[in-house]
């Protein structure tokens, strides 16, 4: 698509971002309480709330024809007739801005027709503000970020928490865990890093802005298995893990996964994506139509399957490695919420 100029929107995100960022760090200086969503992996504090209130009011009064979406407001269909929706992050990190480091965000995208074409990335604790639009560049801190060349050694940005639960135990080359998603993709787009992917999904919100960042820098981000990612969805939770970064790089990188056997969670599994195949054929013919599979693979592989009944959350089969099970659950409590009391023992 041909995306139009959008400087008043990028004017207007930025500063958003950079006063949301203000209000962070005075949370951080008074203190604040701690509660969870859907467990203990799942952390929000006021502050997450105050600073999406802010950007969200923000967007609303100079964009009021635009659809809005944040990761702490209650979900409007209203949105998905809207052909430019803001999605919002206000804390992407927010474990890291709860045990005070650096690694959390501001994060405001904005997708227009089901594609990111804009980004604003704010780290406040290092005044770091990345900004960019799909055809015309990225931009950290006002200067516009060149790109060196490289063809080797790539770096690649994972995940903290995956990388200690399990990435450690491989040997792939270049690893740099750090904790926010959205930094992670801002950071790609400002030459600091080449590639990144994660094993579990996750939801708009986490890699709209990023996505259209690292789209700017001539990167690119996907499923996977291979298929596109597209925002304003009826279900904001992505089913499955990213690959993101510089073509080559990514390149590169699906081969390692592949070779190293890295598994990843595909939630909500349907009969006409790839890893339908992986499953048994006393599977496929059981399971065809049930909306409340999901499954960690790695390769053709199925370690673990999860089958969860949506409406009451009552689990109906689980099966497969301890580990990786316990891996798809956690990925699966975070789309649809705690599971059934019956099914307490699944849950972290």
């Amino acid at each position: 698509m041909t995306v139009p100029e959008l400087t008043r929107e990028l004017e207007v995100a930025s500063q958003l971002a950079r006063e949301a960022g203000a209000l962070l760090l005075r949370w951080r200086a008074v203190g604040f309480s701690v509660e969870h969503k859907t467990s203990l992996e799942d952390p929000v504090t006021a502050a997450d709330r105050e600073a999406s209130a802010l950007i969200v009011s923000g967007l609303a009064g100079a964009f009021p024809e635009d659809g809005l979406m944040s990761e702490e407001e209650t979900d409007s269909a209203a949105r998905l007739s809207c052909e430019r929706v803001w999605v919002i992050d206000p804390i992407d990190g927010t474990s890291e801005f709860i045990k005070g480091t650096a690694d959390y965000c501001v994060s405001i995208g904005l997708a227009i027709g089901n594609d990111a074409v804009l980004g604003v990335v704010y780290a406040p604790s290092t005044d770091e503000l990345f900004a960019g639009i799909v055809g015309q560049g990225v931009w950290k801190n006002g200067q516009q970020v060149q790109r060196a060349p490289r063809s080797e050694s790539w770096r690649i940005a994972v995940s903290d928490t995956e990388f200690g639960r399990e990435l450690n135990r491989h040997d792939l080359p270049g690893m740099l865990p750090s904790g926010s998603i959205a930094l992670k993709l801002a950071r790609l787009s400002g030459d600091e890093a080449d590639a990144t992917f994660t094993m579990s999904p996750r939801s708009e919100w986490d890699i709209a802005a990023g996505d259209a960042l690292l789209q700017a820098a001539g990167g690119k981000l996907r499923r996977r298995d291979g298929g596109e990612v597209r925002y304003n969805q009826p279900q904001p939770h992505l089913e499955q893990g990213l690959i993101a970064g510089l073509p080559d790089a990514v390149d590169w990188l699906e081969g390692e996964l592949s070779r190293r056997r890295l598994p990843t969670a595909h939630l909500g599994l349907k009969a006409s994506a790839p890893a339908w195949t992986y499953l048994k054929d006393v599977d496929r013919d059981a399971l065809g139509g049930h909306p409340g599979v999901s499954i960690r693979h790695a390769g053709s592989e199925v370690l673990a399957l999860l089958v969860v009944n949506p409406e009451t959350r009552s689990v109906e089969r689980a099966e497969g490695d301890a580990f990786h099970l316990e891996r798809l659950t956690r990925d699966v409590i975070r789309a649809v919420g705690p599971l059934s009391a019956a099914d307490a023992k699944l849950s972290p």
